[in-house]
């Protein structure tokens, strides 16, 4: 069950939200809500929230305020969704900044919060998941690969050129994207963000694109839902040897002897 703080000064708006929405259904909890930014921030401290619903013009500190108090807080990390009836790029691009996971216009949609929802809890447990993957490299010697909570800092945002590339590889590591394809579609030189990339992440994007697709093949094959050759497929590689060479480069042992050092059984 996520934790969910509300924090909107229209109380109209506020208890629409805490009272109409069917959390539960969502698998979630309203922990408590805030008629402004700085109850919101008390409230963070207390409760420490999984999800942060934040409207951003309100009274004594706004919704990008809050967050940026937020981020000198010794407290657990949230995702955040930003609630606004302004169209605004400005507020838009510092929600990005934030690292806010999705930026919702009022009156909210249920259909839209959920999905927004579904993606943070996948988030959540991808994160999860990384944990147990990190546990397990330290067991078997393997070496880090891709930390979400590092790269898309930030630092790293500040470059929107950078921070897209970094949603590309994230949201598309299983389709055929190159460094290239999106320099184009972002209408900006390959060299110029093959270095940015590298001055922000200090990997390149194929590096860090083949780091996070083993990272992901990690997950996959932990599952005992699917053959070698079928993670293969799922995550980007189009030739079966290849993703075996990269494999082994990373984790020290091919897909095959880390199923079995991990105790993974194929269950069809």
């Amino acid at each position: 069950m996520l934790k969910v703080l509300i924090v909107e000064d229209e109380e109209i708006i506020r208890r629409g939200l805490v009272y109409t929405i069917d959390w539960l259904s969502m698998h979630c909890m309203v922990i408590g809500s805030a008629a402004n930014g700085k109850e919101g921030l008390a409230m963070l401290r207390r409760y420490e929230p999984d999800i942060v619903l934040v409207d951003i013009l309100m009274p004594e500190m706004n919704g990008i305020e809050m967050l940026e108090a937020a981020q000198s807080l010794d407290i657990k990390p949230f995702k955040s969704i930003i609630l606004t009836s302004y169209t605004n790029f400005e507020f838009a691009r510092k929600a990005i900044y934030l690292q806010a996971t999705d930026y919702l216009l009022k009156p909210v949609d249920e259909d839209e919060l959920r999905n927004t929802v579904d993606r943070i809890r996948a988030r959540l447990e991808e994160s999860k998941a990384y944990s147990n993957i990190i546990a397990l490299t330290k067991k078997n010697d393997i070496e880090q690969l891709v930390d979400w909570d590092v790269y898309l800092n930030k630092d790293n945002l500040k470059n929107s050129y950078v921070a897209q590339a970094l949603y590309k590889i994230r949201d598309h590591y299983d389709e055929k994207i190159s460094i290239d394809s999106i320099a184009e579609e972002l209408h900006v030189s390959a060299s110029y963000l093959s270095r940015k990339f590298k001055e922000a992440t200090s990997h390149t994007f194929l590096e860090l694109l083949m780091r996070y697709r083993i990272q992901k093949a990690i997950c996959l094959l932990k599952k005992g839902t699917y053959r070698v050759y079928e993670v293969s497929d799922m995550t980007g590689f189009s030739d079966y040897k290849n993703f075996c060479v990269v494999f082994k480069k990373y984790t020290k042992t091919s897909p095959t002897e880390f199923m079995k050092q991990s105790g993974c059984i194929i269950h069809k």
